[in-house]
């Protein structure tokens, strides 16, 4: 990777922007409920360590992630705030989270069993939290059973001597982004149902509300909020507030090159200039992130404008015809996502366009990009050359 990280192509976050739209979740939410940021998947793919590090000073509750390994990846930074492991943890991996004080979601009680085992064999201290699975379908005791199931965690937990301690439940709605809330009714009325029938009414606290939720239904927020893309600046959902833009993914021009018409560009010969066409060739390619799939289909912002990527897009190069924008020269600086000048290519655009979600595109940029924190929300450009005082970060 180049020394200069914005040589090539970049990601820029803008912190300033992701705490802001934290405090949008907490003013929905309400004072009082506990807030758990989603920071699975490296912080949704712009880098955890850096993502926390913003977080920190607004208080959340706790940080969610997905493995044990991105756990132990936070306790390391030490951090003293519950970590929670969101997905079911594999048996071999939970003397590691326990080593590291990682909470962990149960979702079967064969699980739990093992965390009692291995609460003992270290005379450690465990701390679990329940998931209830109220139409999701992929993980959780399912909730019109619970009178099967109930009955079996409070043994396990029983004789585990006091080791383990039952700290909350938890569901997930699969379609609090549609526009239709009767999904989120149906299942928040189930989880009602099943925390009625649970001892000290499913712990300490309850846990609902992924980022649409919040939005969608803030009165269920009030028991806790786990956000996640929101955070990052993706839309959450139809018909839902915009967050604050959060992400941007510059590129650089590295080659201009004027063509006849009928000339053909990319793998497959797929785009053949209609007449004689200004190329511009970008250093950014599939393997960085941007989705094949976008070829012939998405724009870039150039020069304060929309130009039509041609073409397929390689791994590392696209092009893109900027025949209307003669004063571009190689060395500028193209925006792939996130605003120049008054335009602006959203999280969701790219995602209509590639038939994908915008979690998908945002954590499908790869380690090749240099990742850019900014924390002065005055630094933030868009233009077309460089633009100062952006703080590096890289990730990998």
């Amino acid at each position: 990777m180049s020394t200069e990280p914005r040589s090539r192509a970049w990601i820029e976050v803008d912190g300033t922007a992701l705490r802001r739209n934290l405090e949008t979740i907490r003013r929905m939410a309400g004072p009082r409920a506990p807030v758990v940021p989603m920071v699975k998947a490296d912080a949704y793919g712009l880098g955890m360590g850096d993502a926390v590090r913003i977080l920190e000073p607004s208080d959340p509750w706790g940080w969610g992630v997905a493995t044990v390994e991105e756990g132990v990846e936070l306790r390391i930074q030490e951090l003293d705030r519950p970590i929670l492991v969101f997905a079911p943890t594999p048996p071999g991996a939970v003397g590691q989270a326990l080593d590291a004080r990682l909470t962990l979601c149960v979702s079967d009680v064969h699980l739990l069993e093992r965390i009692v085992e291995e609460a003992k064999a270290r005379k450690a201290l465990a701390t679990v939290h329940l998931e209830v699975d109220t139409g999701m379908g992929r993980a959780g005791f399912y909730w019109a059973r619970v009178e099967e199931w109930l009955p079996a965690v409070t043994d396990v937990l029983e004789r585990s001597g006091g080791r383990v301690r039952w700290e909350g439940t938890f569901t997930h709605f699969h379609s609090a982004d549609q526009a239709d809330p009767s999904s989120v009714e149906t299942q928040a009325g189930r989880f009602a149902q099943t925390v009625a029938r649970m001892p000290d009414q499913g712990g300490a606290m309850t846990h609902l509300c992924n980022s649409a939720a919040v939005l969608r239904k803030p009165e269920l927020a009030r028991q806790g909020a786990r956000p996640g893309i929101f955070l990052y600046g993706g839309s959450a959902g139809q018909g839902l507030a915009d967050p604050a833009e959060v992400v941007a993914v510059r590129a650089r021009i590295a080659l201009i090159r004027e063509v006849p018409p009928g000339t053909t560009v990319g793998y497959g010969a797929t785009y053949r200039s209609r007449r004689r066409e200004r190329w511009a060739t970008l250093g950014i390619g599939y393997g960085d992130g941007l989705r094949r799939a976008l070829s012939n289909r998405a724009h870039v912002l150039a020069g304060n404008r929309r130009v039509p990527i041609v073409g397929r897009i390689s791994m590392d190069m696209t092009v893109v015809d900027i025949t209307d924008l003669p004063q571009l020269i190689p060395g500028d600086v193209v925006t792939v996502l996130g605003t120049q000048g008054t335009e602006r290519i959203t999280l969701e655009e790219m995602a209509s366009l590639a038939d994908t979600n915008n979690y998908e595109i945002l954590t499908g940029f790869t380690r090749r990009l240099p990742r850019i924190w900014d924390e002065d929300p005055g630094n933030r450009h868009g233009g077309q050359r460089d633009a100062p005082g952006w703080r590096t970060r890289n990730v990998g």
